[in-house]
């Protein structure tokens, strides 16, 4: 095969694309294969010439497409949404064929700049404090993680580095390893689990502190931790406060966690992973009250703004100490605008950096904030709706407060009969949930996902629930 005929893949695949997601809705939801399914489909070694294009689009179906869990279909509730969208699929083909890889400012100039106005204008769009912001002139900026979990680590290496030059100006005899073994940091129990593996490659203790009846980390609990372990000798210098939890979508009070951070000088950290989104509406900013007491702030627009994975945005007041903790600088990578502009690879985990602000770019231009908005707010409507639908069958309760795009319900009774409905719902293939437990009560989780949900998904989805739930109620009246 010639090579220069590739060209002509692009124009047939970008139709693939189209046709998948525009009847993505009449594709089964779960995949019915068995591990080790791909194997025997394939050739044991790789094609010695080349196959035909034809074949290649044939096996997508053959091959692929039986073993997708189809994310995007409106039938999929699991987990929380993972965003996409057009602009953002093609601003994805287009870092694709660029191909640079932005360590440096030099190593592509526009994937730096785009990157750093970007953030200014996510920033704005969510309100956050000027400090955050490159533009204010301060020491303040953003950048593009790949993941939140990468930014919870980020943020922890950078307040452990700066917690370290702090303590040493205090006892300079005091080694690093030994200081490291007393610093602790915190959470609540209902952080994500990425925050405490933060914890482990960090190589620091971490703390989960008990929330309140809404699963709100509040500050009298961490004040009181801080002062038992400052009793103990040990060093507190990093909490993550988490606004939407994954578990329940429950927020933390961050004034409160706030007011303690400052006055005992220890970083705080947010993870907004999937709420942070919601933030573009100004009715939903009082959740995020108290974000001027924070250092670092970081939302996932891969989650629920259009934008494709990866894409996790996070801002720091002060970048130096990420920065510090980070420098390494060895001759090849200098430039002689150094220090004129960020050099993100001492803002991050790898060196190597694609083009993803181009992702941002064309999806804050091609929908506005304006459509963005609408777009939330109809995803916060439609959980709304299957609340409704929930409360009407005495059947079944809501275990948490809907606020967002997160419906947490179950059928009255005991786990073990929720944990067989949720898994006869997968088993059925309609409809994917995900489970989740709070004080030992198992509850179902159902989150509004796919930009092409509609009310009538809704109402399918809570037909296919309560059908299920009506066979699985019957057969125990049978057997009573």
């Amino acid at each position: 095969m010639d090579p220069d005929s590739f060209k002509d893949f692009a124009k047939e695949m970008a139709e693939f694309i189209t046709n998948y997601l525009e009847n993505i809705r009449d594709r089964p939801v779960l995949p019915t294969v068995k591990p080790g399914y791909i194997q025997p489909l394939l050739p044991a070694s790789a094609p010695q010439t080349p196959d035909k294009w034809e074949e290649v689009m044939n096996d997508i179906e053959r091959v692929i497409m039986p073993g997708v869990t189809h994310w995007h279909s409106p039938r999929f509730h699991a987990y929380f949404p993972t965003a996409q969208s057009y602009p953002s699929i093609v601003a994805d083909m287009l870092s694709g064929a660029i191909a640079c890889i932005g360590f440096t400012w030099i190593a592509s100039p526009a994937c730096t700049e785009l990157e750093v106005v970007m953030l200014d204008w996510l920033g704005k769009m969510l309100d956050l404090p000027k400090e955050f912001l490159a533009c204010s002139g301060g020491k303040g900026g953003g950048v593009i993680q790949g993941t939140a979990s990468e930014a919870t680590l980020v943020a922890l290496l950078g307040a452990k580095a700066k917690k370290i030059r702090q303590v040493k100006q205090e006892h300079p005899e005091w080694t690093d390893n030994e200081i490291v073994g007393k610093l602790v940091a915190y959470c609540s129990r209902q952080a994500h689990s990425s925050v405490e593996r933060a914890g482990l490659l960090g190589g620091v203790q971490f703390h989960q502190l008990d929330v309140d009846s809404k699963s709100s980390l509040r500050g009298n609990t961490l004040a009181e931790a801080i002062i038992q372990d400052q009793e103990k000798g040990l060093i507190p210098f990093y909490i993550v406060a988490t606004l939407g939890t994954t578990c329940c979508c429950a927020f933390d009070n961050l004034d409160e966690l706030g007011i303690v951070a400052n006055r005992e000088n220890v970083w705080l950290h947010v993870d907004a992973a999937y709420a942070g989104s919601a933030f573009i509406c100004p009715e939903f900013r009082y959740l995020m009250k108290g974000i001027e007491r924070t250092d670092s702030f970081n939302f996932n627009p891969h989650k629920w703004m259009l934008v494709n994975f990866d894409c996790s945005t996070m801002w720091l007041k002060d970048p130096t100490n990420v920065i510090n903790a980070f420098n390494v600088d060895p001759l090849y990578l200098k430039h002689d605008m150094q220090g004129s502009a960020p050099d993100y690879r001492h803002w991050q985990i790898p060196l190597g950096r694609r083009f993803r602000a181009l992702k941002l770019w064309f999806v804050l231009r091609l929908y506005g904030v304006e459509n963005l908005q609408k777009f939330i707010r109809k995803h916060v409507d439609q959980a709304h709706e299957f609340e409704a639908l929930v409360l009407s069958d005495a059947r079944f309760e809501i275990t948490s407060e809907v606020i967002l795009g997160l419906v947490c319900f179950r059928l009255k009774g005991s786990n073990e009969l929720n944990e067989t409905l949720l898994k006869r719902i997968n088993g059925a293939g309609n409809i994917h949930l995900v489970p989740s437990k709070c004080s030992d009560i198992f509850f179902l989780r159902f989150a509004v996902c796919s930009r092409f949900s509609e009310s009538k998904d809704i109402q399918y989805s809570w037909q296919e629930i309560k059908r299920i739930a009506d066979q699985l109620l019957d057969e125990q009246s049978l057997t009573k």
